[in-house]
């Protein structure tokens, strides 16, 4: 089987992205309308290029480790252009049964109350620059960066876990009910 003697992802930056990449710290820098992302991308066998609004990643005689790593590159470079131009947004509904659940924001966390009659609040803390809205059963999350709204998402549903009760009869928590339209 003959083997690649180059292996290139290439990724298509809008209009209104500006794009910087340090070569000494290996850092990308995306900026676009919402904000700014950085993210470090360093590999010794890697070239990093940006002309005509396209961003490419190189590697001469990849191995498996290496094309793998590429595609993992090319997939959060995407996500990052995304970010800055139309962001994310996750959708959550609040579901209970037998106890009502009060949710509210503070500072940067999410406090669930009254959550299976407990006294304690129970409380999700949100990632980065998430922003979270609670509007009556609904809850929105946004953020640029979609690791950092994912992983918000992901705390509440976890603070919301139960625990020593029959899940079928208990079905009371806070569920993901829209991903992100554009992801």
């Amino acid at each position: 089987m003959p083997v690649a003697a180059e292996i290139q992802k290439n990724i298509a930056v809008p209009d209104g992205v500006k794009v910087d990449y340090d070569t000494k710290t290996g850092i990308l820098t995306i900026t676009g309308p919402l904000g700014t992302l950085s993210r470090k991308f360093m590999r010794p066998n890697f070239k990093f290029e940006y002309k005509n609004n396209k961003i490419s990643f190189t590697c001469k005689f990849p191995r498996r480790k290496d094309n793998s790593l590429l595609g993992t590159w090319e997939g959060h470079v995407k996500n990052m252009v995304l970010g800055v131009t139309t962001g994310f947004e996750y959708k959550m509904k609040i579901v209970y049964s037998h106890f009502p659940i009060k949710t509210h924001v503070k500072d940067n966390e999410l406090i669930i109350e009254n959550f299976l009659g407990e006294k304690q609040p129970r409380k999700a803390k949100m990632v980065g620059e998430t922003k979270v809205k609670v509007s009556g059963d609904q809850i929105v999350i946004n953020s640029i960066d979609i690791e950092a709204a994912g992983q918000s998402m992901a705390n509440i549903e976890r603070a919301t876990r139960i625990k020593n009760y029959d899940l079928r009869v208990f079905q009371d928590g806070i569920y993901l009910v829209e991903h992100p339209k554009n992801y």
